[in-house]
């Protein structure tokens, strides 16, 4: 039997996915950046003196706990909203104050996670998602 590739079809198929992929990649993003502030590795010469019970040290807390939470897709659209809060809070209390456009005061990853991150708690976290098979997210008809 053969299957006719649709262009809805398309799209109900792959979405998910690269949905999922987003998500699953933005996590690791986020481990590496919470384990350079809280356990030195990989080094980053501006996490050296990084204490765990500083306001760095627990955005390092937040970057492991929730990178691995959005890795396994769990928890994914509160996790999502959490970290995008926390994206915008070090948006504007670090890198807006160095200059208006995120281009001039080196806030472009910060801001682009940001809206992934939004992205995802409006969206879900796609395909490949524990969620998915512990009913922790809305079912879209679209989807």
């Amino acid at each position: 039997m053969s299957s006719i590739v649709t262009e809805a079809n398309f799209w109900s198929t792959w979405s998910p996915r690269a949905r999922g992929m987003l998500r699953i990649i933005s996590g690791l993003v986020y481990i590496q950046e919470g384990t350079a502030k809280i356990f030195h590795w990989p080094h980053v010469a501006k996490f050296d003196s990084v204490q765990i019970l500083s306001l760095l040290g627990f955005a390092g807390v937040l970057d492991v706990v929730g990178g691995m939470l959005l890795i396994i897709g769990l928890f994914t659209r509160w996790t999502a909203f959490i970290l995008s809060g926390e994206m915008a809070f070090a948006y504007f209390m670090v890198f807006q104050p160095r200059g208006l456009f995120p281009v001039q005061n080196g806030g472009n990853d910060t801001i682009l996670l940001c809206f992934i991150l939004l992205y995802l708690f409006l969206a879900g976290g796609g395909a490949f998602a524990l969620d998915n098979f512990l009913g922790n997210t809305r079912r879209d008809p679209r989807h």
